[in-house]
């Protein structure tokens, strides 16, 4: 038996030859396209070791990464308004609901839990999702997307 690899710049190819079988090949993705592939598992992984190392607690630097979350749905949603002149429901929407999801987990984590303020939040996220899926659904872009297929 036979192992040959074969280095190119797109593939990992792996060739083993048996005296007494056909070649069977295997492709395995290079290194450098499986870190672009999966750069949001390799970037979860390393936000995670850092937590590790530093003793932070966990249900902390999950409302950190909401927080962080919502500032970049903000920041989108104020880009676009510049850019665009003209503010998306969805875009706000988007934003009211992880600030709700942040809240919920950050009530979640206390000792003493208050259900029924968690289960009101959890009910507005409901409310803000319907909103969310009307929105996109009667949005002006589709109406008008719409209206053209129906006319022709």
């Amino acid at each position: 038996m036979h192992i040959i690899i074969l280095f190119s710049n797109k593939s990992i190819t792996c060739l083993t030859v048996f005296s007494y079988s056909p070649v069977i090949k295997f492709t395995y993705p290079c290194a450098m396209n499986l870190l672009k592939q999966n750069y949001e598992l390799v970037l979860a992984s390393i936000i995670f070791i850092i937590i590790l190392i530093m003793h932070y607690p966990f249900h902390k630097a999950i409302i950190l990464m909401l927080e962080f979350i919502v500032i970049i749905e903000v920041v989108k949603m104020i880009a676009e308004f510049i850019e665009k002149k003209r503010l998306r429901l969805r875009y706000v929407l988007d934003v009211f609901v992880i600030f709700l999801i942040r809240d919920v987990i950050i009530l979640s984590s206390h000792p003493e839990k208050p259900y029924k303020d968690i289960l009101f939040l959890l009910f507005v996220i409901l409310v803000f999702f319907i909103f969310r899926i009307l929105a996109v659904q009667y949005s002006p872009t589709t109406f008008n997307k719409k209206v053209k297929n129906e006319s022709k």
